[in-house]
């Protein structure tokens, strides 16, 4: 690591923010990892998250656990400054800014590759010019066309996701067909709407939107098919950390886990997507899926050696 910061209550840090050393070199996207799934660290400064909600809705803890997170090994940290679980309130542009330009702007100096969870391109923007180095948009359907211009002008790395509604409605929309074809076919539909506006294929990242308006069956059904959203071609982000239908699978006396007591099915739904070729995981808990995804890529090395072995041996006969 190139840089160095001492978290609050450690080392020569006694102050309430960290200090920090400046850093050597930028913490990039094409520097990520590419011999197993990419790790994005959940950096909610909200006060009602679903998870984590009021633990780091201050500039300092906030801060404070994004460092934590990167010197755990988070490959990213994601910053949202909005809610977006189901009946979550809407908040301005100007406070989701508010809550998060200055905690982006000193993970990034610390080192860290910031992505910013935002559906406003207000936001977004100014997110990238305070060192964010990619977008993470949860509006599906709904993305709007201020967000697909600026993608399109700065052309950064965006998660495109798929989801219908808002956060109020989207519990209602969970009506497929075919719950992978059709996912599969709105983000392709979505898709080119920023290819048609000049975004780069390798900028677009795909998220299938696991709990976004989906019910706990449909989400098991995307984990079980997520070949069929890599087949599209980008890069796919998958996350599932400490999501409702996971709680639900781990219902214990007629009541379901509880958020933060469902972070070991969460790294094992890391594991079973990373052997399914995603390219990263958006997690709670770092630790625990960074170790998942080093095993899904030692799997998949173990499969691969042994076809090129087998493959050998048949050309030499």
């Amino acid at each position: 690591m190139d840089s160095l910061a001492a978290a609050p209550g450690t080392g020569p840090a006694t102050s309430p923010l960290p200090v920090l050393r400046a850093r050597k070199s930028l913490a990039t996207f094409a520097a990520l990892p590419k011999d197993r799934a990419v790790v994005m660290g959940i950096l909610n400064c909200t006060p009602d998250s679903f998870s984590d909600g009021g633990d780091y809705d201050s500039t300092e803890t906030a801060i404070a656990h994004g460092l934590r997170m990167f010197y755990g090994g988070a490959d990213i940290i994601d910053v949202g400054g909005e809610s977006t679980r189901p009946g979550a309130v809407e908040v301005s542009a100007a406070q989701e800014q508010e809550r998060i330009l200055h905690v982006i702007g000193t993970l990034a100096k610390a080192g860290a590759l910031v992505s910013v969870d935002t559906r406003h391109a207000s936001t977004a923007a100014l997110a990238l010019d305070a060192g964010a180095g990619m977008i993470n948009d949860v509006s599906g359907t709904n993305v709007r066309e201020d967000m697909i211009s600026l993608i399109a002008e700065r052309q950064v790395p965006y998660v495109l996701m798929h989801s219908r509604g808002d956060s109020r409605h989207m519990d209602s929309l969970t009506q497929y067909t075919d719950v992978v074809q059709d996912v599969v076919a709105e983000l392709g539909e979505i898709r080119e709407r920023f290819y048609a506006a000049g975004v780069k294929a390798e900028n677009l990242i795909l998220d299938p939107g696991i709990g976004f308006s989906k019910n706990a069956e449909q989400n098991w059904e995307l984990l079980a098919n997520l070949d069929r959203v890599t087949a599209l071609g980008n890069k796919v982000l998958v996350g599932t950390s400490r999501k409702r239908f996971l709680g639900s699978l781990l219902t214990s006396a007629g009541k379901a886990a509880a958020p933060k007591e469902r972070d070991d099915a969460t790294s094992a739904t890391t594991a079973l997507a990373g052997t399914q070729g995603i390219w990263g995981v958006r997690v709670h808990d770092v630790g625990a899926s960074l170790d998942a995804a080093k095993v899904a890529a030692r799997l998949l090395q173990g499969k691969k050696r042994r076809e090129e072995r087998l493959a050998a041996a048949g050309a030499a006969q």
